[in-house]
C-alpha cells in the first residue's frame, strides 16, 4: 500500500516486492524456466532493464507463462534504451522490451499484448507508464485500475485499453 503518492512505496511493499522476485526467481532457477526448455514457436522478446529490479523479473514470468520467450539485457543506461526506441516521456516506467518490431513499456499484460501484435495497426508500441498495483509482474500490490497506451512514432498516444 502507498503510504503517501508523493514519497512512493512504503518500506513493507518494497520488502514485498523485493521478497516475491526472489522467491520467483529462485523459483525459475530450480525448475529450469531460465535460458532452457523453451516451447517451439515461442514469441521471441528483447527486455532492457536495471538489473537490480524485480518487478521487471516477475513480468518476464508472466509472459513466458503465457508463450513469450524472455531475453533480459540489463543496462545502466535505460533511458538511452527508452530514447532510442521512441517511448514518449509521458508513458515511462521501469522497463522496455522489444517484440517483433514493436515497443512494449512497463507492465503490460501478455493478452494485451498479444491482441495488439494480431491486430497490426501500424502504431509503434503499447505503455502502462509508472507501476500500477495489480498490473503483471506488480500483483503483490492491492490491484487499481489503469489504463495500457498505444504509441506512435511522432509521440501521439491513445488509450488502447483499460484494465
Amino acid at each position: 500500500m502507498l503510504t503517501d503518492p508523493n514519497k512512493g512505496l512504503s518500506r513493507r511493499t518494497w520488502l514485498a516486492i523485493v521478497g516475491g522476485g526472489m522467491t520467483l526467481t529462485t523459483g525459475m532457477l530450480v525448475f529450469g524456466r531460465v535460458g532452457r526448455g523453451w516451447r517451439s514457436g515461442a514469441v521471441p522478446v528483447v527486455m532492457h532493464a536495471s538489473e537490480s529490479c524485480q518487478c521487471c523479473r516477475l513480468w518476464v514470468g508472466h509472459l513466458e507463462a503465457r508463450g513469450y520467450r524472455v531475453a533480459i539485457k540489463y543496462t545502466s543506461n535505460l533511458p538511452k534504451w527508452k530514447d532510442r526506441l521512441g517511448v514518449p516521456t509521458a508513458l515511462r516506467a521501469c522497463h522496455t522490451a522489444e517484440v517483433n518490431g514493436v515497443v512494449v513499456e512497463g507492465h503490460v499484460p501478455a493478452d494485451i499484448l498479444t491482441r495488439f501484435l494480431a491486430e497490426r495497426s501500424g502504431e509503434r508500441g503499447l505503455a502502462v507508464p509508472d507501476m500500477p498495483g495489480g498490473s503483471p509482474g506488480m500483483e503483490m500490490v492491492r490491484k487499481e485500475p489503469y489504463d495500457v497506451f498505444a504509441f506512435r512514432s511522432d509521440g501521439t498516444m491513445r488509450v488502447y485499453a483499460h484494465v
